[in-house]
C-alpha cells in the first residue's frame, strides 16, 4: 500500500507540473515579403496585435497557440528596387491569423522554483491566415475581387522572455511566416479568368510576412503536491 501511495503521488506531482498555463497578448508591428512593396525582411511599418496561450509541458517545451490581427502594407517606393519605385504600387490587406505548434526554451523555464527566469526560445508550427482578394488593374489601382481566401503557412519565431514578477513573463520575438501563397499581394489573382492578364512578379517565391514586438502573459496553475508519508 505504501508503494501504491508513492507511485500515485508522483503522478501527480508531474501531471501538476504539466499544468502551467499562460495566457496574454502580443503587441507590435508587420511587414510584408513579396512582390508589391520593399523586400526588408525586418521592418514594421504596421501596427499588430494578438492573444496567445501556452500549456507548459516541461521546463523546457511547451504547446501554444495565437491568433493575431493586422493589416499589411506594401509601398514600392519604398524598395531599394528601381523597377518597383518606377512601378509605384502600393497595397493594404487585412489579415487574420491562427496558428498552433510548439515553444521551445534553451534553458530551463521552470515557472514552480519562484526564482528570477530568463531564456531565449524557439517557435514554429501550423499558422492559417484569412486575407481580402484583390488584384492590380491597367491604371496600377488596388481593386477587389470581393472574396478572401486562406493561405496556409508556416512560422519561425525566435524569442526572449523573463518572468520579472510571480506570475508575469514578458518576451519580445520576431516572427517570420512562410506561406504558400502568391496571392496576399495582388501579384497574382484569385480569380482564375484574371491571371493572364494580372498576374506579375516572381511565381516561383510565395509570399512571407512577419511580426516584431513584445508578449506579456500571466501564468497560472497550482504548485507540485509532497507527499507525506512514514
Amino acid at each position: 500500500m505504501r508503494v501504491l501511495i508513492i507511485i500515485l503521488c508522483m503522478l501527480a506531482m508531474e501531471s501538476v507540473h504539466s499544468q502551467i498555463h499562460e495566457i496574454g497578448g502580443f503587441l507590435g508591428g508587420s511587414n510584408f515579403i513579396g512582390d508589391v512593396g520593399s523586400s526588408k525582411y525586418i521592418a514594421p511599418n504596421s501596427f499588430a496585435i494578438g492573444g496567445l496561450y501556452k500549456w507548459n509541458r516541461s521546463a523546457r517545451h511547451a504547446w501554444r497557440a495565437s491568433v493575431m490581427f493586422t493589416q499589411l502594407k506594401g509601398f514600392d517606393h519604398k524598395s531599394d528596387d528601381p523597377r518597383r519605385q518606377e512601378r509605384g504600387y502600393k497595397f493594404t490587406n487585412n489579415l487574420t491569423e491562427a496558428s498552433i505548434g510548439m515553444e521551445f526554451n534553451f534553458f530551463d523555464f521552470d515557472q514552480h522554483t519562484g526564482k528570477s527566469l530568463a531564456t531565449p526560445y524557439v517557435y514554429s508550427g501550423l499558422s492559417v491566415a484569412r486575407y481580402d482578394n484583390y488584384y492590380f488593374n491597367s491604371q496600377g489601382e488596388q481593386t477587389s475581387e470581393n472574396t478572401s481566401s486562406l493561405a496556409y503557412g508556416i512560422p519561425m519565431i525566435v524569442g526572449f522572455k523573463t518572468k520579472f514578477m510571480e506570475h508575469l513573463i514578458l518576451g519580445v520575438e520576431i516572427g517570420a511566416r512562410y506561406t504558400f501563397s502568391d496571392e496576399i499581394d495582388g501579384s497574382v489573382p484569385d480569380a482564375k479568368i484574371k491571371q493572364s492578364a494580372y498576374s506579375f512578379g516572381n511565381t516561383n517565391n510565395n509570399d512571407w510576412y512577419v511580426f516584431t514586438g513584445f508578449t506579456l502573459t500571466y501564468s497560472f496553475g497550482r504548485n507540485p503536491c509532497y507527499c507525506v508519508y512514514e
